[in-house]
């Protein structure tokens, strides 16, 4: 039984301004979507302003909040009193409506994380390994995913909606940056990873390009006080992204949409580069290899690191340069109003990094470009895998943006 789906064939599924409900009857499916869409981007709600804001009966919201909290999706807060009449009863989230799986497949780690409906990592494992090879990831994803069941009550375990694997596209180009042959990747060419784990469980198995990811757990997790239109950087081993219109992500016709990392750029010296070059871990990594310091502290944790202070301070210049040349000539073909920078960073580098990329900016300024506003991400480390874990969050609960017109 097939139950892998693409990024190309996916919908991303992120807060946004109101799509308009309907009362007519065979859109219940649609209209909880929207009710549970609405709740968590804005928290908890009374029923009269879910109809203000849906545009749906206050009788209609009445029957999907009914139903939505016998399902255990919702749950009551505390009644807020006002100066008359009754008061109003808001209406939540529950965190234990649903549950759900995501995998990162890093260049040097996996992850595999189990969240709640509210988007609260659970529990993790974690490891290591000099290579990823597609039977090691399947096998590391069973073993994962059992552990991380045993810790959930039998109903617990059937509120799982599915798992989300947020993955490098095309590995198998990637060995010679790997310091490995070609043949040690080839396997990549020929495998569908989210088919064979999904074939061993039950629930749906969804898989995306790895920065697309991380953007995505941005936009569905994140600070939502933000613009609708935004760049995304991920700094992992090799550095990525996504491109964010309109409150929702753009993937493209093959998914590699937003390759932030393929950008040409201009260095301090004058040469000629791409960003992947300058703003991803690996170049740290090679950095630190040839000072003979092990590299395997930047991998074992985000939050914090143990690198010589001059070679990091030295990375982030770099990398500052890189980011903001990027993000200059990004400005001059999409009107963005802000950056959104994040990554496998401790978040002292990564608010260091944002203030150097836009002192850049300020000191580079091009003629006739507004500069946009430069953002550190509210996620971090975990980006990649809580954005794996959003894809059956989104498919299940949330309301598809393109496939409804916004008010």
């Amino acid at each position: 039984m097939r139950h892998a789906q693409t990024t190309a064939g996916h919908s991303d599924h992120a807060p946004f301004e109101v799509v308009r409900g309907t009362n007519q009857s065979g859109m219940r499916a649609h209209n909880e979507r929207l009710v549970l869409t609405l709740i968590r981007q804005k928290g908890p709600m009374a029923k009269s302003e879910i109809a203000r804001l849906s545009g749906l009966s206050a009788q209609t919201v009445s029957v999907i909040m009914r139903a939505l909290e016998a399902d255990g999706l919702l749950q009551k807060g505390t009644p807020i009193r006002g100066k008359v009449g009754q008061p109003s009863v808001p209406m939540g989230l529950a965190a234990e409506g649903a549950f759900f799986l995501g995998l990162k497949v890093g260049r040097r780690s996996l992850d595999m994380i189990l969240t709640d409906f509210l988007g609260q990592i659970i529990s993790r494992v974690h490891l290591t390994h000099r290579i990823p090879t597609p039977d090691s990831v399947v096998r590391f994803a069973n073993d994962a995913i059992g552990q991380l069941l045993e810790q959930l009550s039998p109903e617990h375990r059937d509120r799982v909606a599915g798992l989300g694997i947020a993955i490098p596209f095309r590995l198998w180009d990637w060995a010679d940056a790997l310091g490995v042959r070609s043949a040690d990747m080839a396997d990549w060419r020929d495998r569908d990873i989210a088919e064979d784990i999904g074939d061993k469980w039950s629930f749906p198995v969804y898989l995306k390009n790895d920065a697309s990811a991380a953007c995505g757990a941005e936009l569905v997790f994140g600070n939502q006080d933000r613009p609708p239109d935004f760049l995304y950087f991920f700094i992992g081993f090799f550095v990525g992204g996504g491109l964010v219109l309109d409150n929702a992500l753009y993937t493209g016709r093959t998914g590699n949409a937003g390759a932030v990392g393929s950008l040409p750029i201009s260095t301090t010296t004058g040469d000629r580069r791409q960003l992947i070059d300058v703003a991803s871990l690996a170049t740290l990594e090679r950095v630190l290899v040839e000072a003979g310091t092990a590299p395997d502290t930047i991998w074992e944790s985000s939050r914090t690191w143990s690198v010589p202070e001059a070679h990091c301070e030295k990375w982030i210049a770099e990398a500052a340069e890189g980011l903001a040349s990027a993000i200059t000539s990004s400005a001059c073909l999409i009107d963005f109003e802000c950056v959104v920078i994040d990554g496998w960073l401790p978040p002292p580098v990564r608010a260091e990094l944002v203030a150097q990329v836009e002192s850049c900016l300020t000191r580079n300024r091009v003629a006739g470009i507004d500069l946009p506003e430069v953002r550190g991400g509210t996620i971090g480390g975990e980006a990649r895998a809580l954005g794996a874990a959003s894809l059956p969050l989104s498919n299940r609960f949330l309301v598809d943006r393109n496939a409804f017109l916004k008010e």
